[in-house]
């Protein structure tokens, strides 16, 4: 009996439109993966494009509405906003092991796909308390700008990992711990413990990706923080915007010295994640 592959099934997984689907292929596809029951073989190519259920609907990021500060509908709109950032996360994981895991190896395969499964139990507790809120996932327009750093980035997984974890889930380390804060102080302790997971484990996933970063400077015998530099000013028109939560990025491997230097332009890609899921930060 021929056992399945890891990209066949990455695939399937990352061509399952809808949510709730994606985020029950997506646990299999890594449960299956620990279990030993999918192969090693990566004769199956990743999609350009993910499928994506009929709503929300996709905008660009400039054409998405402004929240209303502090009112119930903008704490919604913001939860809405996050849900999507987790639920495109999914996929950039899956593609990171499925397109890069022949040349990067099982150990790789093992850390994307455990970010995946994490990606997907996030969208899946942002989403449930979306309908406990009176609302869902797709009740709201939704910027269409993140699944472009995996096209921007899909020849390259150095530029992969210097972009996606290394740079956009490293902004989630300064922007969340205020988001916290202020769920917290308007009496949702609920969602401050929601959003307060998702920050530790982000932390993970960014140390996943620069320690994969620096294994592959090594191999090129090149300095990680000068070619997490050059290749950030590759393909971002800007660079990182402070400031920076240095405790959590020093967790995540982000040493001083990658930061040392970094241009403050903005750029919408590197702008904090309820900025970058749709309009300016009026929560």
């Amino acid at each position: 009996m021929t056992i399945p592959s890891i990209s066949g099934a990455i695939r399937a997984a990352m061509l399952t439109a809808d949510p709730a689907a994606k985020v029950m292929a997506t646990r299999d596809v890594f449960r299956r993966w620990r279990s030993g029951a999918l192969d090693f073989s990566f004769a199956a190519t990743m999609p350009d494009v993910p499928a994506r259920p009929a709503l929300p609907e996709l905008r660009h990021p400039a054409a998405m509405p402004k929240r209303g500060r502090g009112s119930a509908h903008g704490r919604i709109a913001l939860l809405h906003a996050l849900a999507h950032i987790e639920f495109v996360a999914i996929d950039l994981a899956l593609d990171a092991a499925g397109r890069f895991g022949a040349e990067m190896g099982r150990a790789f395969v093992d850390d994307w796909l455990s970010v995946a499964a994490d990606e997907a139990m996030h969208f899946a507790l942002l989403a449930r308390r979306l309908r406990t809120l009176g609302s869902f996932y797709g009740a709201m327009p939704a910027h269409d700008g993140l699944w472009e750093a995996a096209r921007d980035t899909a020849h390259d997984v150095a530029a992969r990992l210097a972009i996606v974890p290394m740079v956009l889930e490293a902004r989630a380390l300064d922007v969340t711990p205020a988001m916290v804060t202020r769920f917290a102080s308007q009496g949702d302790e609920r969602t401050a413990r929601i959003l307060q997971r998702i920050l530790d484990d982000e932390i993970r996933h960014v140390r996943f990706g620069t320690k994969h970063f620096v294994a592959i400077c090594q191999k090129r015998r090149e300095s990680p923080p000068e070619a997490w530099k050059t290749l950030v000013a590759q393909h971002f028109a800007g660079s990182v915007k402070p400031p920076f939560n240095d405790s959590a990025r020093h967790q995540a491997g982000l040493s001083r010295e990658f930061m040392a230097g970094v241009a403050t332009a903005q750029h919408p890609a590197l702008l904090p994640n309820h900025e970058m899921a749709g309009g300016s930060d009026h929560t």
